[in-house]
Formats: structure tokens, sequence, C-alpha cells
């Protein structure tokens, strides 16, 4: 099904977005859950998806992660079970993120869905990004805190949480509400009753990944070989001193190797379009001949993009899946980008060009566009 969201996008931005957590009392009216506890239990069983069981039982916290061979043991109160990137194996609970592409989808990272019993939560944390979590059925009541220093602790390994807060929000979402938390606000969860909560989060890279990821790429394309160099070098009265200026001359090496346009553009576009989870690609490849593929599009037929698949279109250039698109239609791949069902209107005249529609095939024969059965 298609979801509506009941959201006024530039009013939420302005106010709330990355400022502040805000509770959107019915956002998505009339909400039906996309899936059953047992469709989530039967995707935790799988090897490819990510998923854990939280759970909290005279005070002590557990965690184990997935694949999972059963339920049984668990028992009625006081557990979670959560599935990452649901939206990559699970397409209508995929039709959730769609009413949410008027963000940057760069910035998108994925769909956690949770399935809790009464009593059941992860805990007081702290999240370092953006998330908005949709109340599916049952009930559950949210605490959110001021977003100021805390302490950090593992109650378990694998579990990271921060000392109790007093809330600047404290309340039951039934279905259909909308929990929108920014990075660094503490906030718990705890289950009244047997409930699915859904988690669309919105990830920014941070500076360690960014540098570790651009230092990879340089040493793939041996990049920054220049050796830092001194010939105005003086006599030394204190050879073991660092002067300013050379420190200032080593960091412009560094800032140079980064600041060539066409490699940090091939690096980005590479880093940001690759995915954090597997993808549901096929085992086995189609075989379409670019005829076959044409044909059906100029009959009518769309493709429909591989749901978690990255297509982005960065400053006038196109990655899939970290791979850069040496294309032979700039506007029509842009439309690959934009489009998550194409067809011949979205593609136009594209498809009359032989090196187009050869790359177009290519792609649906490697599983990111299909034909809807």
């Amino acid at each position: 099904m298609a979801y509506q969201l009941n959201l006024n996008w530039p009013e939420f931005l302005e106010k709330y977005w990355q400022k502040k957590p805000v509770v959107l009392k019915r956002a998505f009216p009339d909400f039906v859950d996309p899936i059953t506890p047992d469709e989530l239990a039967g995707l935790a069983m799988e090897p490819e998806v990510d998923s854990r069981i939280v759970s909290h039982v005279n005070g002590q916290w557990q965690a184990w992660n997935g694949p999972f061979e059963s339920f049984d043991h668990l028992g009625e109160k006081d557990w979670s079970l959560l599935a990452q990137a649901v939206n990559h194996w699970h397409m209508p609970s995929a039709e959730l993120v769609k009413p949410f592409r008027v963000l940057p989808e760069w910035r998108f990272d994925d769909l956690m869905i949770s399935y809790s019993v009464p009593g059941g939560g992860v805990g007081p944390h702290i999240d370092q990004y953006d998330v908005f979590i949709i109340q599916g059925m049952g009930s559950r009541r949210w605490r959110v805190g001021d977003k100021l220093p805390m302490r950090q602790f593992c109650p378990h390994p694998a579990l990271l949480h921060v000392d109790p807060f007093p809330p600047i929000i404290d309340e039951d979402l039934e279905p259909g509400d909308i929990l929108y938390i920014p990075p660094g606000f503490p906030h718990d969860g705890f289950t009244h009753q047997e409930a699915f909560n859904y988690s669309i989060g919105f990830r920014g890279p941070n500076g360690r990944d960014l540098i570790s990821s651009f230092a990879d790429y340089a040493l793939e394309n041996d990049l920054g070989n220049e050796h830092y160099s001194d010939p105005d070098l003086t006599c030394r009265e204190h050879p073991g001193r660092v002067e300013a200026y050379e420190l200032e001359r080593v960091r412009n090496m560094m800032i140079e190797l980064v600041s060539q346009p066409e490699h940090f553009k091939q690096w980005f576009g590479s880093f940001i379009s690759t995915p954090r989870h597997e993808l549901d690609v096929a085992p086995e490849p189609d075989d379409y001949r670019v005829e076959e593929i044409v044909d059906a599009l100029k009959e009518g037929q769309v493709l429909t993009r591989l749901s978690g698949l990255r297509v982005l279109n960065v400053d006038g250039s196109v990655f899939i899946n970290s791979e850069y698109l040496d294309t032979a239609d700039a506007q029509a791949a842009d439309a690959l980008c934009r489009y998550t069902i194409i067809g011949l209107k979205e593609l136009g005249n594209a498809l009359d060009n032989p090196a187009f529609a050869q790359e177009l095939t290519d792609l649906v024969n490697q599983g990111y566009w299909y034909f809807d059965e």
C-alpha cells in the first residue's frame, strides 16, 4: 500500500530538523502495519539480515545477534526483536520509506523495525543520526531528554547506555504517530503492549570515516606520491624543533591531496553510494537482450529499482552501488537517480541511443532494476 504522510515539510525542517525532538501526532492517518511479527521473525532467521534480540530480565541486560533459529524460549515480556535494513528485504515495509524521499537520499540509512513485547526495549541511549520512529500496532511510551553531556556505559558488551535523564518529551505513541529525534538527544522506549516501531534513519558520515575512506581511495589510485620538499632550507639553531611554517607546509600537502576536484568527486560518489547492508540481489543474474528491454519499455512496462540500492547524482556524475556509471545519456542517467520506478516517460528518447540501452540492460541483468511480475 502507499503511505500518505501528513507533514508540512518546510515547517518541520525549519523548526525541528537537527534542532529539537518532536512528536507528530497522527502523521500517518489510519496506519496499517506492513509486516507481521511472524514475517519479521522469519527475516531474523536469514543470515543476510542484520538482526538482534535485546532483553531486560531481573535487572540484567542481554543481547544476541541473529540469525536466530527459534524464539520460543523468550517468554511473553521484557524483550525486543530488531532487524536492520528491512527495506532491502520486505517490499511492503519499503513503502514506508517513500514519503521521506523529500530529504536527500544520500543521507538516508535504512529502515529498522523492532517488535517488542510488554516491558521490551533497548534501554536509554543516544544515537548519532536523525531518526523518525513510527509507531505501529500496540503502545509504547517514549522519553526523550535534552542534548547535554552524558555519561555512557555498557551494561552489556553489545549495548551502550546513558544514565537516567529528566525528559523533555514523555508520551505514549499511538499507531501512526511519529517521534522525531535529532542526533545526540538521549531517549528510551518502554513497551506497554505488544508493539511495532519503524525507525527511518538519516546518517551523516563522521570525519574519521571520511578520512579513512579517502586514504583507502588514495592508496588504490596511487595518489599522494609527492614528497615533502624544502629547497629554501636554512641552517637550524634548534634542530629538534618543527617550525610553524613547516607544519603549515605539511598541512597544505594533505589539503591539496583532498582538494583535487575530480578525485574528490570520484571518491565521494563511490563512498556515499555504497550500502551499509546487504542487498537482495538475485543469486542468478538475468540474461535480457537489449531489444527485450527496449521493446518492453516502449510497450508501457516499467522498471522498479532494487530496494536499498543507492543511486546518486554527485555533481553531474552518476554512481550506482559504489560504481561510477560512464553513461551515454546524462539526462536519462539522472532519471535513474531521481525515480525509483522508470519507464518511457522518465527515460525519454534515451532508449533510441544504443549505448544507453546497453547500459540499462546491463543494470537490469545485474538485478539492480527489474520488471514487476
